[in-house]
């Protein structure tokens, strides 16, 4: 059995922010059934819902982009769970625009949105993993190291989360806090809408330039088979000795060195 396949997150106590679509709502639907404690959070009540009553994870209704909000849904949360060992945070957004085109009330949602909610949800966390150590997994991107053209301020929100991953990953390693970010490159739902959007011109060109920058397979990653169970390792104590660390999940688009 791979490490990968083998790794346990069995009673482990998970928070999952942006529980409610795309790869957030894989790890729902995952996690419980690898024997996982799962409270996640969302803005969609009725998605939220419907959602914990097929997982058996604990739903609770969260804006990450509002402080009391999260402080309170974190405070929550863990006494559900009756602690805390794992943070997941994958909420964000990715509008795109060309750079001159985008408005300062666009830099700011996208901005609030993904660095600020990274930022919100780590330190309401702390608090709760300070005395006995844990992990935080938050959510950058290729864009944010690499550059994203028509979509500078998504890279530049994915620039500050990388940022912030490396310096509290050295302030909180003290406490055996493992903070660690992952760049996806995972086919979900919003990409299905994405490319439904697309002329069929604008998806032949689309789907060629995926075939020249992704060596392994040539299109996204399957959100259950190449994406779940990296996220598994990286929830479990076989990561134990990795932080600071941006993880491609993206087939090689991102060589990192």
């Amino acid at each position: 059995m791979s490490v990968l396949n083998g790794s346990d997150i069995s009673g482990k106590r998970i928070i999952i922010t942006g529980g409610t679509s795309g790869m957030g709502q894989a790890l729902v639907e995952a996690f419980p059934g690898l024997g996982a404690r799962v409270v996640f959070f969302g803005r969609n009540s009725a998605k939220g819902e419907d959602l914990a009553a097929a997982t058996g994870a604990h739903f609770i209704q969260a804006d990450v982009c509002d402080e009391d909000a999260v402080k309170q849904a974190i405070d929550s949360a863990v006494e559900v769970l009756g602690g805390l060992d794992v943070l997941v945070h994958a909420s964000g957004i990715s509008p795109g625009s060309k750079a001159e085109n985008i408005s300062l009330a666009g830099w700011n949602e996208v901005m609030t949105t993904n660095s600020t909610g990274t930022f919100l949800t780590n330190v309401h966390a702390f608090p709760h993993l300070k005395d006995q150590g844990g992990t935080i997994l938050n959510f950058s991107s290729a864009g944010g190291i690499q550059g994203y053209a028509g979509k500078a301020h998504y890279a530049a929100s994915k620039g500050a989360v990388t940022a912030w991953v490396r310096s509290i990953a050295r302030e909180w390693g003290q406490y055996n806090i493992r903070v660690n970010a992952i760049a996806p490159a995972i086919w979900t739902p919003m990409y299905d809408q994405t490319r439904a959007s697309m002329t069929a011109e604008q998806l032949q060109q689309h789907d060629a330039m995926m075939k020249g920058a992704m060596p392994l397979g040539g299109k996204l990653g399957d959100v259950k088979g190449d994406f779940v169970p990296v996220m598994r390792f990286l929830c479990s104590d076989d990561s134990r000795f990795m932080t600071g660390q941006v993880f491609a999940i993206d087939g090689g688009i991102m060589m990192l060195r």
